[in-house]
């Protein structure tokens, strides 16, 4: 069983030689890390089990456009429905709670004055 009460977090210890990573969460038995596609405006971002980026579970694009589309690898399509649920929405978590938590992650910011 997943551990539903996992909250995601960013990733404090991340090497500045992967600027792309954004964060990472726990099922209780694994930890998953989110890496975005670029460090100013990424379009998708993936998930991957800790300590093998060629491990990608998950890949999240349309992110730029609002059109997003996930795609699971093959191992991991046959998880249940609310698994991948629930890891789609701690991956969503961890890529926004670092987006807030740095915003220079995300290059500029512009602000509307009216």
């Amino acid at each position: 069983m997943y551990n539903r009460a996992a909250k995601p977090k960013p990733d404090n210890h991340q090497s500045v030689s992967d600027p792309l990573q954004r964060g990472r969460f726990s099922d209780g038995r694994r930890i998953f890390v989110v890496r975005a596609s670029s460090a100013t405006d990424p379009d998708s971002f993936q998930v991957h089990t800790k300590g093998n980026q060629s491990d990608v579970i998950l890949v999240v694009s349309g992110l730029s456009t609002g059109n997003l589309h996930a795609t699971w690898s093959e191992q991991w399509r046959t998880s249940t429905p609310e698994w991948r649920e629930w890891a789609r929405n701690n991956a969503f978590k961890a890529f926004h709670t670092v987006a807030a938590a740095t915003p220079s992650a995300l290059g500029k910011i512009r602000f509307c004055r009216g």
